[in-house]
This record gives structure tokens, sequence and C-alpha cells, in this order.
């Protein structure tokens, strides 16, 4: 998601460099666990559907190397919390899923292994900024897995039955279609407004509304600029005339309202497609995928939400087979297979990007060939966009403030300038030079 944070000097990253040159691990990639020739297991760690099926494919096909997944809460529902916490009491897996947005948290917590040596060959099977996104001060940790442009995933029958002629282009024409189908029924409403941070954060890509800077000596956080107002504003508007349910992000209330009709869309990430088609069986084939509206349609630009890496974790006794394994699930044309098919990845691997699956038209979306929409749009994706080292953190602090958003009077720019200030806090406090904007 966007380029990884360059290291630019000592005091700029302060602590967080000093947490980097800790994770020195077998940085030859070279096995020192004393079992070279012998069949070793690693433990993988992680949350995403069709994750254990890639494993099963790889242990079937490699006899000297064992990969045991096992399934985790997700990274921002206690998963991270749990990676952590095993990392630094030495017992950490060797194998971990973790977010782009998550990998500069990791690193500064010295939670990774380098692994940039046996990575090297493999770097030009991806595309250029999803490497960057696991490569942190020149180190690399992990393999890229995916990116995840945004789209708006509508249902075709109910936008037909409120006069909605054609899926909203820009987000001027998703207010009026907002507007026009609430007004023919209360109960019923275009969208909603959800909790998930990171889905709010590709809202703020899209705009350009950049979070992190390191341009300068000093890391830059400006979650409340003019950019982050103006989407923050828009957002705002449409919860304070009631034009979006708000609803906890893939909470069973969610689906339950998108198969009773009362939601009609969602504007997500490629990866919702098969939790979707999961979660709302009974309306098969209602469902279709158009581009997310933009700012200027004249100038089209789109949002990311997600994309991970397959991390080493730090203290893994076989990083040379982690490494292997790692590479392996993101370019195998059969593990790519799987993680499109039931993941629902839009791959980093370049030659994924090709692969015959995202051409085969999808029964749910009504025969649509949806990866089309998604594969046009990440040509028009940002790919400067920067995380921050303390993600684990500012996201926590903007789920609570998007849950809270619209109530007891908490406006969006309002909770987005109290982040921004407890962001720049916990950054100082661990030793970086901050400044806002």
């Amino acid at each position: 998601m966007g380029t990884m944070m360059k290291a630019r000097s000592k005091k700029m990253l302060g602590a967080a460099v000093a947490a980097l040159l800790t994770v020195s691990g077998c940085a030859s990639g070279e096995d020192e666990s004393g079992t070279e020739g012998g069949k070793v297991t690693l433990d993988f760690w992680g949350w995403a559907p069709g994750y254990e099926k890639a494993v099963d494919q790889f242990n079937k096909t490699h006899p000297d190397i064992k990969v045991d997944f096992q399934k985790t809460a997700s990274g921002s529902k206690g998963g991270y919390t749990k990676m952590l916490t095993a990392a630094k009491a030495g017992n950490a897996p060797c194998l971990a899923m973790v977010g782009y947005e998550t990998m500069p948290s990791f690193v500064a917590a010295g939670a990774l292994e380098d692994i940039t040596e046996a990575a090297a060959p493999h770097k030009g099977k991806f595309a250029d900024w999803t490497w960057n996104q696991v490569t942190v001060g020149g180190k690399t940790y992990g393999a890229p897995v995916d990116t995840a442009p945004m789209a708006l995933f509508y249902r075709k029958d109910l936008f037909a039955k409120y006069g909605i002629k054609k899926p909203p282009a820009t987000w001027d024409e998703y207010r009026g279609a907002a507007e026009k189908v609430h007004k023919a029924d209360p109960d019923v409403y275009l969208g909603t407004f959800g909790t998930d941070a990171y889905n709010y954060a590709g809202l703020a890509w899209q705009a350009g509304a950049k979070w992190f800077d390191t341009t300068s000596d000093s890391w830059k956080v400006s979650l409340h600029s003019a950019a982050n107002t103006k989407v923050a504003d828009y957002w705002q508007g449409l919860l304070d005339d009631k034009l979006l349910k708000p609803e906890p992000s893939f909470d069973p209330s969610l689906y339950k309202n998108m198969t009773s009709g009362k939601i009609l869309s969602d504007v997500n990430a490629v990866w919702n497609a098969p939790i979707l088609a999961s979660s709302a069986k009974s309306t098969s084939g209602k469902w279709a995928v158009a581009p997310m509206p933009v700012w200027d349609a004249d100038k089209p630009a789109y949002g990311n939400d997600g994309g991970s890496a397959t991390a080493v974790m730090k203290g893994c006794e076989h990083p040379r087979q982690a490494t292997e394994f790692a590479m392996w699930m993101s370019t195998n044309k059969d593990s790519l297979s799987t993680l499109i098919k039931d993941t629902g990845i839009y791959p980093a691997a370049t030659a994924g990007q090709n692969h015959p699956v995202l051409s085969q038209p999808d029964p749910f979306y009504g025969g649509q060939k949806i990866y089309d929409v998604f594969k046009k749009e990440s040509a028009q994706i940002d790919t400067s966009w920067k995380w921050g080292p303390t993600m684990t953190q500012t996201a926590t602090d903007i789920t609570d403030g998007l849950g809270r958003a619209g109530k007891d009077g908490v406006t969006l720019p309002d909770m987005l300038a109290t982040v921004q200030k407890k962001t720049a806090d916990e950054m100082k406090q661990q030793g970086m030079t901050v400044s806002t904007h």
C-alpha cells in the first residue's frame, strides 16, 4: 500500500532505527539451525481465507519443508498483538501474515528477521512499489502478496428499482444517489459507514490526503491536513444528513441488511469480493462491481485498502526455507489461483496480474469479469503513499473514532485532529523527531 518509509537519518527514525538495527538475524539467508539437508517445519500465523489451501499445495510439492498454518484473529483484532508478544518472548512463528501498513511497526519493535540476501533474487518478480512495502531502511523482511484496489460493490436489481440508471462515477453523483434512495424509502440506504480504519485510509489515499511524509529530516504527520479535511467533511455531511447507515465493518448485521435490500452498495477492496459472496449467498447474481466514485472525473484516481506480506519473524531458525515458502506462495501459479479464488487477492507478483483466473466470469456478480475493474484501477493508484511506524496505535484510535463519528457531537475532522496529536505524541515518545500539519 504505497511506498514504504525510507530511512532518511538517525535523527528522523530515532528509536525506530535503533530497533531496526537489532533485527539482523541471519542476514545471509543461510539456515543456521544445524538441520541442513533435513526436513524442517515452519509455523505460519495468519487469518486470510485460502491461505491454508496454498500451504497444503506447497507441502505436497516440497517434501523437505513442512509449513504448519495456524489461524489467528485478524491483525486488528488481536493477531498482531499475539505476534508481537510471541516475538518479544522469543517464541514467534517463522512466518506471519502482516499487512503492509504494519510492517514499519514490526520493524521498529524488532519483531522481523532480515532476509535481504535470500530475498534479493526474487525482487524482479514483483511490482516495484510492493517490494518497497516489505523493505524498510534498505533491508527486506518478507514477500509481498497482494494489493487492494477499491471499488463499488452494488445491487444491480435494486439500483434499477430506485431509478439509479448507472453506478455513481463521482462522489457528487454518489451523494445524489444516496439522497434519491433514502427519499424513496427512509429505511433503505445507498451505502454504509463502517469502522475499518484502513478502509477510511483508502478513501484518504484516493484524495491525495497523505498521512505520513519523510521527505525531510523528521517525520511529518498530517492526518488533519486540508486534503484530509475535505474527505472528512464529505463523509461527515452524509452522516449528518442520515444518508448512510452506520454499521460495524464486517459485522453480521451489515450482511443481513445487504441481503434484505436495506443497504444497496459498499465501497470496499478487491478482497471483499469473496467475503460478500459467502455472506450474502441468497443474493447471488444480483451484484456487480464498478469503479469506486472519484473526486475528478477528468483525472480519476483510486484508493487502496489493504495488501499484505508473508513476513519472516525474528528468531526464525530456518530463514532460508521461510523465504523460499514466502516467495513461492506469492508467485506460484497454483498458489495464486487459490489465493485469487478464495482470498480475493489482486497479486503483487507481476506474472500473477495476467493469471487466467482473473479473467473468469464470477457467478455471484452476474457473470461479470470483476477483476477487469481492479486491473484498470491499479494503474491509477498513487504508489507514493507512506505508512507510519505506529500504525497499530493509529489504526486503533481511528477505528474508535469512526465508531463515534456523528454521535454526541463527535465529527470526523475533530477525530482526525485528535488522532494526529496522539500519533505524534507516541512517535515522540519513541524518540522520533516529528512535525505536524
